[in-house]
């Protein structure tokens, strides 16, 4: 999937993915999508949780290895 900005927060734990991911994505115009890595296991709830409530696209994830990669589009 083409990106058009990676967000490492490998090594992180929460809250520290979802506050990267929302300082990073504030510099993003709408439709663009960013890609978060982590390798924090609850990251994934609380990615669900955070598109719900800001609203932006959580348009998929999967984790490979250990790390869990976000594609999450701005709207």
């Amino acid at each position: 999937m083409k990106t058009d900005l990676v967000v490492d927060t490998k090594g992180l734990a929460c809250p520290m993915p979802i506050v990267k991911a929302k300082k990073a994505l504030d510099g993003l115009e709408s439709g663009q999508i960013m890609e978060v890595l982590s390798t924090d296991k609850g990251s994934v709830n609380d990615f669900q949780a955070w598109v719900k409530q800001t609203k932006h696209e959580l348009i998929s994830y999967e984790e490979d290895n250990g790390i869990y990669k976000f594609y999450v589009k701005k709207i």
